[in-house]
């Protein structure tokens, strides 16, 4: 059993989840959020500390500043409270209400945006209102997840030789997109790897990720309404789009067997599952990644009453809808 001092000294790197049994597809889970922060969003938060420190540009007594959904800023306060610097994250609504007291426990500030640019919704209004911080307050360091190389480093140097090391036959990884930062990392790593893998993005109906409308989405994590800074999509081999309300379902039928994650795995394993679907998956070696853990979305996605406020009763009345007839 491992000992430790500092909280990023612990993160479970090797564990997957058979899912055949679960969906009837060969498909490989690997768990991203056994670590203190509870989520993939570890990695990035570390490397680009570490990256700021190295340059001068972090030093004792500042302040981080960052745009978060929520995982990324849970990371960011469990490290500024390790290292003792101060931590604001700028978030929205849609964070969820556990990440958001997570933060403070931490002894972090949140700021909660509450009016959606027109053009660039909530995520431009959070970017903006850092922008103005950061240009009226030198206490405060940006790292900037959305720009800063050192996010898809982070994969790079990490998850992508972990998955290479356990699949060393990997025909097709599938990775959620956000800042497309955990994307970017593996599809270069396997680019230049010694045998050929299929890199499939997973993003959710109503982001322009990728192209097309925007739309709205509820869930947090995947998806974003301002095109990724860092997504080079001749990296990526197939772009699958899920809608919310089959990541919910997935989500529910993955707690119906004792698994409970959080929305952006249940997108990646729907799009995962829906791709395999079509493909004769028997033949291939397929592995999708989960960023997070789910109780941070009991108030949401595996809440009844959210989901009928939300979505409407036709998704409570669906199949395999784990608590369903709960109120």
């Amino acid at each position: 059993m491992p000992v430790i001092s500092l909280p990023l000294d612990f993160n479970e790197e090797d564990l997957y989840v058979d899912l055949r049994a679960t969906f009837g597809h060969p498909l490989y889970l690997k768990c991203e959020g056994f670590n203190f922060a509870g989520s993939i969003k570890l990695k990035a938060a570390t490397e680009m500390v570490a990256a700021a420190e190295r340059d001068g540009v972090l030093t004792p007594g500042a302040t981080l500043v960052e745009s978060s959904s929520g995982n990324l800023g849970v990371a960011l306060s469990i490290i500024a409270a390790s290292k003792g610097y101060g931590f604001l994250c700028v978030t929205d609504a849609r964070c969820n209400l556990s990440a958001r007291r997570m933060m403070e426990a931490l002894g972090s500030q949140v700021h909660v945006i509450t009016e959606p640019d027109a053009r660039t919704g909530f995520l431009g209004a959070r970017i903006d209102y850092v922008r103005r911080l950061t240009a009226t307050d030198d206490r405060y360091v940006w790292l900037n997840q959305f720009t800063s190389p050192d996010n898809w480093k982070a994969h790079y140097r990490s998850t992508a030789p972990a998955i290479a090391r356990q699949f060393p036959h990997l025909d097709v990884l599938f990775v959620g997109a956000g800042t497309t930062g955990t994307l970017m990392g593996c599809a270069r790593y396997f680019r230049t790897w010694h045998r050929p893998v299929r890199v499939v993005a997973v993003d959710t109906v109503g982001s322009v990720s990728f192209g097309g409308v925007p739309g709205r989405r509820v869930i947090p994590g995947l998806g974003t309404s301002v095109p990724p800074h860092l997504l080079d999509a001749s990296f990526v081999d197939e772009v699958v789009r899920v809608e919310e309300t089959d990541t919910i379902r997935t989500c529910h039928r993955l707690a119906g067997r004792g698994f409970l994650f959080g929305g952006s795995t249940g997108t990646v394993v729907s799009g995962a599952t829906a791709w395999l679907s079509r493909r004769h998956p028997h033949r291939l070696t397929a592995v999708a990644i989960a960023p997070d853990l789910g109780e941070r979305y009991l108030d949401t996605v595996y809440r009844p009453a959210w989901l009928r406020d939300v979505y409407g009763e036709e998704l409570l009345a669906a199949d395999g809808l784990a608590g369903a007839r709960s109120a």
